[in-house]
């Protein structure tokens, strides 16, 4: 007896966005970004935990990956592997598994010009990274280098860095957006901002949002086009000090030469 099986397997009757999600659309897949800075003030900030802005048009650099943790090592009870994903110097994607050896800078073996994803992927009896989990270059003290590139926090497993790259070769359609924001008072505001660059490093708002202890959705009914080699990120500053913002968006990303043979 044949095993059961979905009657919407072919994609007759589903969805088109949970047959890209499935893998069932040849030359299109989505990725969801998504970032989270636990204390904005009142001076502009990428939505990310390290305060300041996310690096923007870097050279390709090898960079360093280490914890301010000496217990996210090889031999630890905190992260053990770690997966870098990013563009090199043409923008084409590139990956690879980085162990890691605690306060001690690994270096990388590829080059990147900007990072989309970093995930813990082996862990120790501690379930996930003890400590932060940096990604740089400069002078690595304590496990904190010079210059940080991207980082992912105690106990996530996985970057809050609300900031995307379009590879080479696709051109990326975002679609939906989050913004989320809360402080104790809840007596003042926070204006949060969707920015898109091109790769002379050149930023321009693509939305703008103010909001008060709560949520705003972007949705684009007609997607927004972000072309090869530019990115996409959010900001936020807040009229008073001490807010928890977050930023989520969903991007489309369809070979540029989808369907030629």
């Amino acid at each position: 007896m044949a095993a059961p099986s979905s009657t919407t397997k072919c994609g007759k009757n589903e969805p088109f966005e949970l047959q890209v999600a499935r893998g069932q659309i040849s030359w299109h897949r989505a990725v969801t970004i998504f970032g989270y800075n636990p204390d904005l003030d009142t001076t502009e900030e990428s939505v990310w935990p390290n305060g300041g802005t996310v690096p923007h048009g870097q050279a390709a650099s090898v960079l360093k990956v280490s914890s301010d943790s000496a217990s996210d090592d090889a031999g630890g009870t905190g992260a053990l592997t770690l997966l870098i994903e990013g563009l090199d110097g043409d923008y084409k994607e590139v990956s690879e598994v980085v162990t890691l050896d605690g306060q001690t800078a690994v270096n990388t073996t590829k080059t990147y010009h900007a990072i989309n994803n970093l995930t813990v992927l082996t862990v120790g009896s501690a379930g996930h990274n003890v400590g932060t989990i940096y990604l740089g270059t400069g002078v690595v003290t304590a496990g904190v280098p010079a210059v940080i590139w991207d980082l992912i926090n105690p106990t996530y497993n996985q970057r809050t860095t609300a900031h995307y790259t379009i590879p080479a070769g696709y051109t990326g359609y975002l679609s939906e957006g989050i913004f989320t924001s809360g402080q104790t008072s809840g007596s003042t505001g926070i204006t949060g901002k969707l920015l898109s660059g091109d790769p002379t490093g050149t930023l321009r708002v693509s939305a703008v949002v103010a909001i008060n202890n709560g949520s705003v959705d972007y949705d684009f009914k007609y997607p927004l086009q972000i072309p090869e080699k530019h990115c996409v990120g959010a900001t936020a500053i807040g009229a008073a000090n001490n807010n928890l913002v977050s930023a989520m968006f969903i991007i489309l990303l369809i070979k540029n030469d989808a369907g030629t043979p």
